[in-house]
């Protein structure tokens, strides 16, 4: 009899579009059937313990990051600070206030903020920096550890934007789980994040959010997890939307081309297109009212100063693909060499279908050229210039290139030939990159090292073939080798790469010293000078940071935020305030009328920052100076409020005052050598200085001026970069200190002292750099005046000042007639009411809240709403509504037996 044997079974269709042939051999990770494991077959566990793959990602990227902070000797491991930029600015103080909110410390709530800028909307600040499920962890550490708690996050988050990955590749193919485990950790500890992202923390989420969209995107396609999906969108939205709308421009770009390389009828295609997209919109709609809010928030905010976008040069985009490159204004592509040689690999693994190889290359490929397009640039950038760095997109391409390499190797490891056309092209990107200023010295040794590791752990895991019997150690121990050194190889060239991207950091940002002595004094000043709501306690014009009230109490004019209001920096610059940051940093003014007009009854000075070398450092410590003022609410006669700001600030001030109490003098300006300094024309008129060289001391350029004896001499010089003083001035008297730049920075108004008993007053400049000084520069003031002024206001003023979170009450004098005017900037979504009338918007008095009085009331209310949270909620309010439609709908389908996922090999692998 001859015997028969059946045909092998068809194997099901892969998500990739590739259907193995029946006689495709066993791969060489899986088991033999006679029960013999070697030690490379246990490296791929039972699918029930591929959970291991997210945990080696995350302990290898933990331990990455960790490692190359103890290389860099930063904080916590070292002394350097790793406060640099808007980490030390902006991220580290709203972590500050969101630990005041949680403990019910903070002046205001989620609504409002009274530190910051005399008072400013949060829920855009919120939504944009703290809304991060990881940022409630600083809760748990003590305030004076805010550096470390926000560490903390970032090396949280790092591992978790790891574990996701890992989890992702695992999802899109099977494959081994150790690979997918350190090409998650390659994902987690790509250039981007650690040169990046990780002094810009919220952007982390964006790290994380890719994947998790990638993986709605599967379970769309699989028509799973429905609800999950949706929640994962709105989590992604609701933890950081900027980089969330880019993460969900990758996630859709993936999904198009899976659902290319599937194969399905266009029927079932659209399908699950349509359930992405359903997916998406709820997600989306789940986040609004924090979306709207931000966006709302952001078109009332400072236009800020944006550049046009410059691409880079092939050379210097090629070179942040190498380890240890770094650069501030180009895209860091580093993923690491493994996962790069991988990715370079892929058109070249014939084990793979073609439709694989030629899809996600092109993806990698187009991605990346978008990035060098103007037009695409400012798509990934939801159409509005970024100030700062322009490649905030490039964490999507990190992702696609570590996709791209785990379909190289889930489909085997690279062959011979594919080796060496991935390394043949790895030399050729050296070779072009080697012309760029950003491959430094100490990329080639680690370059070398790095691709020697990847090569020889990919060519040693080739080397036992398909189908051999793996039963003995000695034929294993090539591939446990292998692992090992690919293992290594990431180790160490992320830890050289992270090391690198801290120090230099340092030499290229401005960075600020952690939590110390300093804030401590600070705040402890703050808080014993404190008399909220009657006055305002200022922290001081000597700032720490850019956000000095949310991270040592007080209520000051300091704000830096992306949602920093327009009206507050046209009033705060009428007035004579300095800025950097384009307008987004706003600066406290040191000045007794601002200071009356403000309601700031108490004022910290300290001693310039010594972590900073701006300026020689003077010596002293933290001290309080207290001056009368009116109260928050003040009112003003009918018409006051016609005029407009002028360009003299000393007259702005004396507008929302109502009182002249500046003498403007005239002024004579001359250079070193006794000439008189020539006029400067344009958009800055005044005389103009050149810079000094450093060390100077004698034949300085001069101001001369005559003002009466005893008045106080302010100068206003906005476009001045260096320092000013009273000649012949007593010891101990103030030194102003301006920096200014041609675009980002203006100088404040400071003052300089008494005028002499002569009434002759010469200020001495040393200018650091070229500088203008204004027509009108100098303003003498009289404190007499302004005592009268300060009475004559608190005296017609409200008698009894409440603050409620977002809303403010005020009792005035019976019959109060004109305008009652908040010390508060008119931002939108105030809204007022005197007496029992019904609430509406609220009116401006030269940026400043205004209400009309006619007598007949003598109670004000004014409470602020956040502009789109209404829409917002609307919108949030409908998608739940149709979330839970489409669950009950779901749930009747299922009853009655059609509401099945279908069940074929696409389907039940996603």
């Amino acid at each position: 009899m001859t015997s028969t044997t059946s045909p092998e079974p068809r194997a099901p269709a892969a998500p990739g579009g590739d259907r193995p042939p029946p006689s495709r051999p066993r791969p060489a990770t899986e088991p033999t059937s006679g029960g013999t494991r070697g030690i490379l077959a246990r490296l791929l566990p039972p699918p029930g313990l591929r959970r291991s793959a997210p945990v080696l990602a995350a302990l290898l990227t933990v331990t990455a990051f960790c490692a190359s902070d103890v290389v860099a000797r930063s904080h916590p491991f070292g002394p350097r600070t790793r406060s640099v930029n808007d980490l030390g600015n902006q991220y580290l103080p709203f972590h500050a206030h969101l630990w005041d909110l949680l403990h019910g410390r903070a002046d205001g709530g989620v609504l409002f903020n009274w530190r910051s800028g005399h008072g400013a909307s949060f829920l855009p600040d919120l939504a944009t920096y703290v809304t991060s499920p990881f940022a409630l962890l600083v809760g748990v550490f003590p305030r004076d550890r805010i550096d470390l708690a926000v560490y903390v996050v970032t090396v949280l988050k790092l591992a978790c934007a790891a574990a996701a990955m890992a989890r992702l590749l695992l999802t899109l193919r099977p494959g081994r789980w150790w690979a997918a485990g350190l090409l998650g950790a390659s994902y987690a500890l790509c250039g981007w994040s650690v040169s990046s992202a990780t002094y810009n923390l919220m952007w982390l989420d964006g790290l994380i959010a890719l994947p998790l969209l990638c993986l709605a995107g599967e379970w769309a396609l699989a028509g799973r997890r429905r609800f999950l999906g949706v929640g994962i969108v709105a989590a992604a939205w609701t933890a950081n939307f900027y980089t969330a709308y880019m993460a969900t421009l990758a996630a859709g770009l993936v999904l198009l081309l899976r659902l290319w390389l599937s194969g399905l009828p266009r029927r079932q295609g659209l399908a699950a297109a349509g359930r992405a997209g359903l997916t998406t919109a709820l997600g989306m709609g789940l986040a609004a009212p924090l979306v709207t809010v931000v966006y709302f928030g952001s078109a009332h905010a400072s236009p800020g100063r944006f550049t046009g976008f410059t691409p880079v040069s092939t050379q210097d985009l090629l070179a942040r693909l190498l380890p240890t490159t770094y650069s501030f204004g180009s895209p860091a592509l580093f993923v690491g060499t493994t996962a790069l040689l991988l990715a370079l690999a892929l058109p070249f693994v014939r084990s793979a279908p073609p439709r694989v190889r030629a899809g996600w290359t092109l993806l990698v490929a187009v991605v990346t050229l978008s990035m060098q397009w103007g037009p695409t640039q400012l798509l990934w950038h939801a159409f509005a210039a970024p100030q700062g760095s322009s490649y905030r997109q490039t964490f999507v391409v990190c992702a696609l290139l570590v996709i791209a390499a785990w379909h190289a190797l889930s489909y085997g490891p690279p062959d011979r030939r594919a080796l060496a056309a991935a390394g043949g092209l790895l030399a050729l990107i050296a070779a072009v990159a080697g012309r760029s200023d950003l491959v430094r010295p100490l990329a080639w040794p680690v370059l070398l090292l790095a691709a020697a590791g990847a090569l020889g752990g990919l060519f040693l895991l080739g080397r036992p073939h398909a189908g051999r019997p793996l039963g003995t150690r000695r034929r294993s121990l090539p591939a446990v080798c292998a692992v090992v050194l690919l293992l290594g190889t990431q180790l160490g060239e992320a830890t050289a790469t992270a090391a690198v991207a801290t120090r230099l950091r340092l030499g290229h940002m401005d960075d600020y010293a952690p939590w110390g002595q300093r804030r401590q004094q600070q705040a402890e000043a703050v808080a014993e000078a404190d008399g909220w709501p009657r006055y305002r306690t200022d922290p001081g014009r000597e700032q720490t940071v850019g956000n000095d009230p949310l991270m040592v109490g007080g209520q000051g004019a300091q704000y830096y935020s992306s949602h920093t209001s327009d009206v507050l920096f046209r009033t705060l610059t009428a007035l004579g305030g300095g800025w950097t940051s384009g307008g987004r940093s706003l600066q406290s003014l040191d000045n007794a009328v601002t200071d009356a007009i403000f309601s700031v009854g108490a004022r910290v000075h300290s001693p310039p920052d010594p972590h900073q070398n701006w300026f020689p450092q003077d010596g002293g410590g933290v001290t309080v100076t207290r001056q009368d003022v009116p109260p928050l609410v003040t009112v003003r006669p009918t018409g006051t409020g016609a005029s407009v700001f002028g360009p003299s600030p000393y007259r702005n001030q004396e507008l929302l005052l109502g009182a002249r109490v500046y003498t403007l003098p005239r002024l004579t300006v001359r250079t070193g050598d006794g000439k008189a300094a020539r006029r400067a024309e344009g958009d800055r008129p005044g005389v103009r200085l050149d810079a000094l060289p450093a060390g100077t001391a004698t034949g300085l350029p001069t101001i001369t001026a005559r003002c009466a004896a005893g008045s106080e001499v302010y100068l206003w010089t906005p476009h001045l970069a260096g320092t000013a003083r009273l000649a012949d001035a007593p010891a101990g008297a103030p030194t102003g200190r301006f920096r200014s730049d041609s675009v980002s920075k203006i100088a404040a108004m400071q003052r300089l002292g008494s005028v002499p008993a002569s009434g002759l007053l010469r200020i001495e400049l040393s200018p650091n750099r070229p500088s203008t000084v204004p027509d009108g520069a100098v303003g003498c003031l009289d404190t007499a005046r302004l005592r009268t002024a300060v009475e004559r206001l608190t005296a017609t003023g409200a008698t009894e000042v409440s603050v409620s979170g977002g809303t403010i009450r005020a009792a005035l004098p019976e019959g109060s007639t004109g305008t009652a005017v908040v010390a508060a900037p008119r931002i939108a979504g105030w809204r007022c009411a005197t007496g029992d009338a019904s609430a509406v918007p609220a009116g401006q008095y030269h940026g400043l809240i205004a209400v009309p009085l006619d007598g007949t009331s003598n109670r004000l209310t004014c409470t602020f709403h956040p502009p789109g949270l209404r829409l917002g909620t609307a919108v949030g309010g409908m998608s739940l509504l149709a979330a839970a439609l489409l669950g009950v709908l779901t749930a009747v389908r299922r009853r009655r037996g059609t509401g099945r996922a279908p069940e074929d090999g696409l389907y039940k692998r996603a």
